[in-house]
């Protein structure tokens, strides 16, 4: 296998001497001619020391690091990191009687930059977020089915691989097909459309959040806003909400929603509805203290740092209209999944919006993503899911 190779300008390895993943475009005093996207490299520092290998690509992010040293790049290379990764899920145990939708590959966090992997009982869903995990897949989908129960590999990246690099890559099987759309959550079912849903078809990395809220539901009414697939919803109505409303914008995700309801409980349980509803338009007409707890989990207000403050001002507007309308004891659960929002900046938005409330509010957690999403100790960047649970009189 061949090695194009690329030089750094000097002073620029020091942050690969602290082993961060990515080498920037400007630290770049050298590279071959030939290098296209996707293409295996060998870094090199200005004196010519061999830093290690990576997949090569255009943009800010020039090459995405898979080793600090001068490990091959090949199928042994892939089955050892996809089993490291099983291993420590294992460690966690996440799989279970009870539980077999888990996050198996977290792109930096587990040393596989540009590739996420979420397992969904026996089908393991593939994205890559970069053109050398996308040329990787065939190699990667066959070490996928060595691990224990899986059967099946769905490579879905039509919306994650950068558009310039013009890879047309197609979303389907690449080994096995549909068994079951279904998967076990601590004990709950729920419909994945990891076909044509959002990401890769549910939302594992709040799996710890949606148990604590379960914990708080018993007796309160629960409004659940950007529901998606109405993952806290379900949670809700098992912990023991009297009602449980769930809003999105999407009328597909609110069908979802109903069908995960139904899923897990009796068809004349009356205590859920949902609504296929704009969720600022919906908090403008809600009733005043309608709901005691409130979750907020909107998509990413900001995707670039370009788009930072405009999010920030989405964050504070959004919790106000939540904040002004709930009745004393309440309960908010409240998220950023933005990666280009830090966890003081999303704090801040939502202290601003207390404050523009007048409310008195109290932090009773601080949340962020669960165990298998880790965050590489030296790609700070890695961590995006922030939370609050606040107490509001």
């Amino acid at each position: 296998m061949t090695y194009k190779a690329v030089t750094l300008k000097r002073g620029k390895e020091e942050s690969l001497q602290r082993f961060h993943p990515w080498v920037f475009s400007g630290a770049i005093a050298a590279a071959d001619d030939t290098i296209e996207e996707g293409d295996l490299v060998t870094v090199y520092a200005h004196d010519g020391t061999l830093i290690g290998n990576g997949h090569s690509q255009i943009g800010s992010i020039a090459v995405r690091m898979l080793t600090f040293d001068d490990t091959a790049i090949d199928e042994a290379f892939f089955e050892q990191r996809l089993n490291d990764a099983y291993r420590m899920r294992q460690a966690l145990g996440l799989q279970r009687e009870d539980n077999n939708a888990f996050r198996l590959v977290h792109g930096e966090g587990d040393f596989l930059p540009g590739l996420v992997v979420d397992i969904y009982g026996p089908t393991a869903v593939m994205q890559a977020h970069s053109p050398g995990m996308h040329f990787a897949r065939n190699i990667i989908a066959k070490a996928l089915t060595q691990l224990p129960g899986v059967n099946n590999v769905y490579y879905k990246s039509e919306t994650t691989l950068p558009y310039k690099a013009h890879l047309d890559p197609m979303n389907d099987y690449i080994i096995g097909g549909m068994e079951t759309d279904e998967a076990l959550e601590n004990g709950l079912r729920f419909h994945v459309d990891w076909l044509k849903g959002q990401k890769t078809g549910f939302f594992v990395d709040q799996r710890e959040n949606r148990s604590l809220l379960e914990h708080y539901s018993k007796g309160r009414r629960v409004l659940n806003m950007f529901c998606y697939t109405g993952g806290f919803s379900v949670y809700a109505l098992r912990g023991g909400a009297t009602l449980v409303h769930s809003v999105d914008s999407s009328a597909k995700a609110v069908r979802l929603t109903d069908d995960n309801v139904a899923l897990n409980f009796a068809p004349d349980d009356g205590r859920h509805k949902s609504f296929a509803e704009d969720a600022f338009k919906f908090l403008d007409n809600m009733e005043k203290e309608a709901y005691d707890l409130v979750i907020l989990d909107p998509p990413a207000f900001a995707k670039h740092k370009s788009a930072l403050r405009n999010a920030l001002v989405g964050y504070r507007r959004l919790n106000a209209k939540a904040l002004e309308k709930m009745p004393h004891g309440s309960i908010l659960f409240t998220f950023s999944c933005s990666q280009a929002v830090n966890k003081e900046q999303f704090r801040l938005a939502v202290f601003s919006a207390a404050a523009q409330t007048r409310r008195k509010v109290r932090i009773l957690h601080q949340l962020t993503q669960p165990a298998d999403h880790p965050i590489n100790i030296y790609h700070p960047e890695g961590e995006y899911l922030k939370g609050l649970v606040l107490y509001v009189e």
